[in-house]
């Protein structure tokens, strides 16, 4: 267990370093809290952000945290002096995420690769999400491929 946390572990600063380095990154996404603008096995790809410019409100963010990294939606910026806090929150999700930094923020989702390679980017990226419709939506596809494993078993 420890041998695939520690290569877990070397793989995830590989790609914070890349980044760092000013380098595009492309992962693999996981998961449905994006759904339906990055759904689970599309390939990402997460540019750099510049010193001089900060991320919009609607733009598509990867932050770290000790797990690696977490890719979702900016929804607000919050000024407060000299502190500035940006707020997530994923398409699919309840309720937004707990405020980052911007020292934590890698880099924003620049275009998205679904299974069938076909290709999203731009403005379809930069959109409203309608959070309530997603989270049925991703309640009914997780159900439902439940459902499918217990009957072809």
């Amino acid at each position: 267990m420890k041998a695939d946390y520690n290569k877990y572990s070397v793989i995830r600063d590989l790609g914070f370093s890349l980044l760092a380095e000013g380098k595009v990154l492309k992962i693999k996404a996981d998961g449905y809290s994006m759904y339906p603008s990055i759904r689970p096995g599309s390939v990402i790809f997460i540019e750099p952000l510049g010193e001089e410019s900060g991320p919009a409100p609607g733009e598509i963010i990867a932050w770290k945290r000790e797990s690696g990294f977490v890719v979702h939606r900016l929804i607000r910026i919050l000024r407060d002096g000299n502190e500035i806090r940006y707020f997530t929150r994923g398409d699919s999700c309840g309720y937004e995420d707990q405020p980052v930094t911007r020292e934590q923020i890698s880099g924003k989702v620049v275009r998205v690769e679904n299974r069938k390679n076909k290709l999203t980017d731009g403005s379809y990226l930069f959109r409203k999400p309608c959070y309530f419709i997603n989270r049925l939506v991703v309640w009914l596809i997780i159900k439902s491929k439940r459902i499918l494993k217990i009957i072809l078993k």
